[in-house]
């Protein structure tokens, strides 16, 4: 099989020749760029110091270009958005080091200062003369979002303030999705997944809008989670606007990029912690299944497209909601979390969830683990999820920064070796 065949056999419950792989196909199945440095010099696909491209700058995830991809043997590849979650595209790259070392390129939006304590900001749309909405600590890997949030009057208060960035989709942006679905359909033998965004209700790493310039509305992330007990009208009045703009977009969507898509990152939102959801069940069927059902109805109706929902920590009390929401597929699977065991994840849920994701412990086993520890899980992983089909592997959310590139190393080196039907 392709790569392409492999995940839509995957997808369909069924059993392909080989468990698929993704690296880099979503924002939760990546790597950190320091990471991908360490991985393409361990592999000599560069020269020692060659730069890797930063393309998301707010988890700095890097590029997995097309021979990291071949490398690794991996199946899926990005169909991303347009522009960063700072708001800028990526072009004009430029050089930047990590202050590790790590060369990189960033975009040219890609502005920062250095404040006085040695911690790093980022503005949106990389205007200076906006507030800063980002920023990195000293000697730190990633950006928080700044919280600019506006005074809040209640009387005052107005949906539409909040959804602001999920207005109807433009011909240029249009025209960037239907050339890029072309290029990758036509170009590569690989799996798409489609992430064009504004279907994810409440999603708190959105909340703070680093792109925007001066965000409206609630705005602060603690703010939005007490708003959806003590302002539940206006957070469901806000998803509703929020699900008519997404309805508008998702048939020019699909005129687009038509079939080319095989699964489309619908939901992003987390709702779980380390040892439970951090919402009811009640309360996920009240506020969020209704929008989330909205729009993978239509996908279903209109589309072969599957529907993608990440969502971390111990879920496994709402996962027979995600399913009624119309959810064919359940990422990153985060397995060191309560209640999350693999096998009764796949007893349980295996014949209606695609499990895209719990290859491996990001928490533990990757950074902290041996070679060998890492090999037996990733072994374990695919004796668990593999049988019956219904399995992309990656690890449990992005490769972070500082993994031992040893352990990164044997990792695909076992998904190579354990990965094969019939997993055994």
């Amino acid at each position: 099989m392709n790569s392409r065949e492999r995940v839509l056999v995957a997808l369909n419950h069924q059993e392909p020749d080989r468990v698929p792989l993704d690296l880099g196909g979503g924002p939760t199945s990546g790597m950190h760029v320091s990471s991908v440095y360490l991985l393409r010099q361990a592999l000599q696909l560069d020269p020692p110091g060659t730069p890797v491209r930063v393309i998301e700058p707010f988890q700095m995830l890097g590029e997995i270009a097309p021979d990291l991809l071949a490398a690794v043997g991996a199946d899926v590849v990005p169909l991303a958005a347009p522009r960063t979650l700072f708001g800028y595209r990526n072009e004009g790259w430029r050089p930047w080091t990590l202050w590790d070392g790590t060369p990189v390129l960033v975009p040219e939006g890609f502005n920062t200062e250095v404040e006085p304590d040695g911690s790093i900001v980022q503005y949106p749309e990389g205007d200076r003369t906006a507030p800063p909405s980002g920023r990195m600590p000293a000697d730190g890997y990633y950006f928080d979002p700044i919280i600019r949030q506006p005074p809040i009057d209640e009387a005052r208060l107005d949906p539409e303030d909040n959804v602001e960035e999920f207005g109807p989709l433009s011909a240029d942006d249009l025209a960037y999705y239907r050339a890029e679905a072309e290029r990758l359909w036509t170009q590569t033998d690989r799996a798409i997944l489609a992430n064009w965004g504004g279907t994810a209700f409440g999603d708190i790493s959105l909340v703070p809008a680093t792109w925007l310039k001066h965000p409206k509305g609630i705005r602060d992330m603690a703010e939005w989670y007490m708003s959806t007990v003590m302002r539940q009208d206006y957070v469901r009045r806000v998803f509703e606007r929020q699900c008519e703009i997404a309805l508008e977009n998702l048939p020019r969507l699909y005129e687009a990029v038509g079939d080319r898509v095989a699964a489309v990152y619908v939901s992003g939102a987390d709702f779980g912690m380390q040892t439970g959801p951090f919402i009811s069940p009640q309360m996920y069927r009240r506020l969020y299944l209704p929008f989330q059902k909205a729009i993978n109805d239509w996908i279903h109706r209109h589309t072969p497209w599957k529907t993608f929902i990440h969502t971390c920590g111990a879920v496994t009390a709402l996962l027979p909601d995600i399913i009624e929401a119309g959810f064919d597929v359940f990422n990153p699977v985060q397995t060191s979390a309560a209640g999350m065991d693999p096998a009764a994840l796949k007893a349980r849920f295996g014949d209606r969830l695609v499990f895209w994701g719990g290859g491996v412990d990001t928490q533990r086993t990757l950074p902290f683990g041996t070679p060998g520890e890492v090999r037996a899980e990733v072994h374990e992983r695919m004796r668990t999820f593999g049988p019956g089909g219904g399995f992309v592997f990656n690890t449990v959310h992005n490769v972070q920064a500082q993994v031992p590139i040893e352990n990164v190393l044997a990792l695909y080196e076992a998904v190579r070796a354990y990965g094969t039907y019939p997993v055994s």
